[in-house]
């Protein structure tokens, strides 16, 4: 329980109408779930605008309506506060709520396109074995340690991260990493919040189906920055030439990470290779359990956070060369037909070509590189034939099939990525619906020696049809498959 005036408190107010020194149990923004002495938030969404909704949310018993714009029927005994952006309130409301949880503890948010979930889970195993208590919100999962707690966003909605914050600073974690996603910024779910510090990885063309245009989603992840506080650190990857914009009118101190330009930390890849990566930092060699270029970057960015957040070099340097993840991304999944099989959460142009340009670096030209990819439905349509371009470049075989078709017919889906294949490569791309299908037909025309790719889906255990999701996941399918062929 809490009084109005206190959970109002930096929330910009247009007028109020009743009082503001009433008790209130909860804050909800869905109307569906307002309970007697709640006070209801009316958010402006995509698809439904919770303005529609006050005169449910009154009918259920809330006594105070957070809205851009008053109704004209008010009900006599119900408080009504305007605002400037019901969106900011929420995430406002939330902080004081909870108490101001991201004050009592150091909070840092990593945005990108790519990268984001590995940079947050490197951070997250780093400083557990440094010893701290450390919370953990991503994609994959969230965590508190080592308790793991389901994760259904990249970002939480506002009462779920101040929630989760709140459940984090109870269990005495001090360290918060955090990913942050374009949605999440536009969408001002983490308004309120005090962070430490943020890192941006890349960008590229992605999530345009909500942004509409990609300077609208440049402007979502500069946000991140432009709100920063003073006392917080910046560190951007200069590598992407948007890196610098995330910089300008930034107030926080100004960090640089790089594998080829000067910066702040810089890297230099001495050896990549599917064991491992070796790489110079800071005039050190040192032997990481990760692969590839982009995880390179991604090592780094960690490696800079931990130096901003005042860690000692060396002993940053020694705890990230032992950490193993598996989470989807660039993940072997073991097998006994002698197959090199890689399960990848790309679902990007840039990610896809990072993946497949580092199997093509490290190949000895004498194997097949064989892709399984698709795309998402009701999804940035433009990458679908970008995506099937990338994959018959790198690879010797080419299965397109479905990823999460979600509404879309997955045909349709397939119809648009094949207007990328050139027509010198028609034939060697194979159209296969059936996702489980698609994995099979590479296990079986994969020889010992050979490589194999199936991208998009990485950590996730589900496929979305129709609004139905059923359990799926690559790495059991092609667990069970290249088994099923050694066996024979």
């Amino acid at each position: 329980m809490a009084i109005l005036k206190d959970i109002l408190y930096k929330v910009k107010l247009v007028s109020i109408s009743g009082a503001t020194d009433i008790s209130v149990d909860a804050i909800q923004f869905d109307s569906r779930i307002v309970g007697s002495g709640d006070v209801f938030v009316a958010v402006k969404g995509t698809q439904v605008d919770g303005h529609d909704y006050i005169g449910k949310a009154v009918e259920q018993g809330a006594v105070a309506v957070i809205c851009e714009d008053i109704p004209h029927n008010i009900h006599p005994e119900v408080t009504y506060v305007q605002t400037e952006d019901s969106a900011k309130a929420l995430g406002i409301m939330s902080d004081n709520y909870y108490d101001h949880p991201s004050e009592k503890l150091k909070l840092v948010a990593v945005t990108g396109t790519n990268g984001k979930t590995t940079t947050v889970s490197l951070l997250h195993k780093l400083f557990m074995s440094l010893g701290y208590h450390t919370g953990m919100i991503s994609t994959v999962q969230n965590q508190i340690d080592d308790l793991v707690i389901p994760a259904t966003h990249t970002t939480p909605d506002a009462l779920q991260l101040n929630a989760l914050l709140s459940k984090m600073v109870d269990h005495g974690c001090t360290m918060v990493f955090m990913e942050a996603s374009s949605h999440a910024i536009a969408q001002e779910r983490m308004a309120g919040l005090k962070l430490a510090g943020a890192i941006f990885t890349n960008i590229t063309h992605e999530h345009l189906d909500y942004h509409k245009t990609f300077d609208n989603y440049i402007k979502a992840k500069k946000k991140l920055f432009d709100d920063l506080p003073s006392d917080a650190f910046a560190l951007v990857n200069v590598d992407d030439k948007r890196g610098m914009v995330m910089l300008q009118n930034c107030k926080a101190s100004k960090n640089t990470y790089s594998l080829k330009m000067m910066a702040t930390y810089k890297a230099k890849v001495l050896n990549n290779s599917l064991q491992g990566l070796e790489l110079t930092v800071d005039q050190k060699d040192v032997w990481f359990r990760q692969i590839g270029y982009f995880n390179a970057y991604n090592l780094l960015a960690a490696y800079a956070t931990a130096n901003l957040l005042e860690e000692d070099s060396e002993e940053v340097l020694m705890h990230l060369s032992q950490i193993e993840l598996n989470n989807g991304r660039f993940e072997q999944v073991p097998n006994k037909a002698g197959i090199t099989a890689i399960v990848d959460y790309a679902h990007t142009p840039d990610a896809l070509e990072n993946v497949l340009n580092t199997i093509d670096n490290i190949r000895t030209g004498n194997e097949q590189v064989l892709t399984v990819v698709g795309c998402g439905g009701n999804r940035d349509t433009e990458k679908r034939p970008v995506m099937a371009e990338i994959a018959c470049r790198y690879s010797d075989r080419v299965i397109l099939t479905s990823d999460n078709p979600r509404y879309e017919e997955p045909e349709a889906i397939i119809a648009d990525m094949q207007k990328g294949v050139p027509i010198s490569q028609i034939r060697k791309v194979t159209n296969l619906p059936d996702r489980k299908e698609a994995i099979k037909l590479a296990c079986s025309f994969a020889q010992k020696g050979d490589i194999i790719l199936v991208a998009g889906k990485g950590h996730e255990t589900y496929q979305e049809i129709k609004g139905e999701r059923s359990h799926f996941d690559d790495k059991e399918v092609v667990n069970e498959m290249l088994n099923l062929i050694h066996n024979k």
